[in-house]
């Protein structure tokens, strides 16, 4: 009988809960249909624990996610928390808690469904064949470097300080040639180069590591190139690594070429296997409580999560196959859907996903 592995699970803000819950509908149905066992461990996180806790990050949160073997999240804030000062902000909780668990990179897939060409705002032909991952350095660069407010000769001025080492940006490239060697063996590193001091640290950290990785060919792409490229020919693009501030503009850029936000998963991962698993999307205020928003997302993290940390590989592909399966037969959440009154709603499309998996299965 398989070990039992423990997620810590924090449901998070807004639309969060909704699809979380779809979520652990499928690890449930994993569990039936591979005999793996999960053992689940909840905490707030994000507003509502501001809320009640007055803390975006509770300590007992983190313990629990750090005694746990991966972490599941939903999404986190809402415009309430706008204007809280910014220890009482949802987005300080995300970057504690990445800090907290050494979690340095994110991995962004972005993968184009031939059923879902028409969702996108690129043409078809366009779109064909794209299928990348984004790396994106999450615990250094502008979001973590000093910040200061101070008067100057023209009023008040804001610093906001970027600041990266060899050794941050030579862990996350090797990440980045070691995942591009089990696609395509091709990697993009972008940074801002022929301006920053910062770009030419990463570009040479790079450049020195590519000497141990002679199979994958390296490409070096400006930032403001690479959001063209990634409109004009995204199926080009195998492995993207950046910076953290370019990365998390990048993969948001790349993940409105499937159609939408609702679609795209990730994980966030530090050394050896623990990681936190989280869907791209935000919290989406503006539909929580409504049953409408799409779980895929939160869905295809479990399978992130059975793939990087747990090497589950058969449940992750049970998973993946069966959401294009659900897809394929032309199911769609309101995001995804060319007629909003033909689309179903979260549930439903969660129900429609574990179908597949017992279907797929034989269970």
């Amino acid at each position: 009988m398989a070990d039992v592995k423990k997620i810590a699970v924090i449901a998070g803000d807004g639309i969060g809960p909704e699809v979380v819950a779809e979520a652990q509908k499928v690890i449930a149905k994993t569990e039936e249909v591979f005999g793996y066992r999960f053992e689940f461990e909840y905490g707030l996180f994000g507003g509502i624990a501001i809320d009640q806790r007055g803390t975006p990050l509770p300590e007992d949160t983190l313990a629990m996610c750090k005694n746990a073997d991966a972490v599941l999240l939903g999404a986190v804030g809402g415009p309430q928390w706008d204007n809280n000062p910014k220890e009482l902000r949802p987005e300080t909780g995300l970057l504690g808690i990445r800090k907290a668990l050494g979690l340095f990179s994110n991995i962004r897939p972005a993968v184009v469904f031939d059923c879902l060409k028409d969702a996108s705002t690129l043409k078809p032909e366009v779109l064909e064949g794209t299928d990348l991952i984004v790396v994106r350095e999450l615990t250094g660069g502008i979001y973590f470097g000093e910040k200061l407010r101070r008067e100057g000769p023209n009023g008040q001025e804001a610093v906001d300080t970027c600041v990266y080492s060899v050794m941050e940006v030579e862990r996350i490239a090797r990440q980045a040639f070691e995942i591009a060697r089990t696609r395509r063996k091709k990697l993009a590193s972008v940074d801002k180069a022929n301006v920053l001091e910062t770009s030419r640290l990463w570009r040479e950290t790079v450049i020195r590591v590519a000497e141990d990785y002679p199979d994958v060919e390296l490409e070096h792409v400006l930032v403001d190139n690479c959001a063209m490229q990634l409109l004009r020919r995204p199926s080009s693009f195998d492995v993207i690594v950046t910076e953290n501030m370019f990365g998390d503009i990048l993969s948001d850029e790349a993940a409105m070429l499937t159609g939408s936000i609702g679609m795209l998963s990730s994980a966030s991962l530090g050394e050896g296997s623990y990681g936190l698993y989280e869907p791209v999307h935000g919290s989406a205020p503006d539909i929580a409580g409504q049953g409408i928003a799409n779980p895929v997302a939160t869905i295809l993290s479990v399978a992130l999560m059975y793939r990087l940390t747990f090497g589950y590989h058969d449940a992750a592909d049970a998973i993946e196959l069966a959401v294009k399966e659900v897809l394929d037969a032309g199911h769609r959440t309101k995001d995804i859907a060319v007629d909003k009154n033909k689309s179903i709603g979260t549930e439903a499309m969660g129900d429609l996903i574990v179908a597949a998996i017992r279907k797929l299965q034989g269970n």
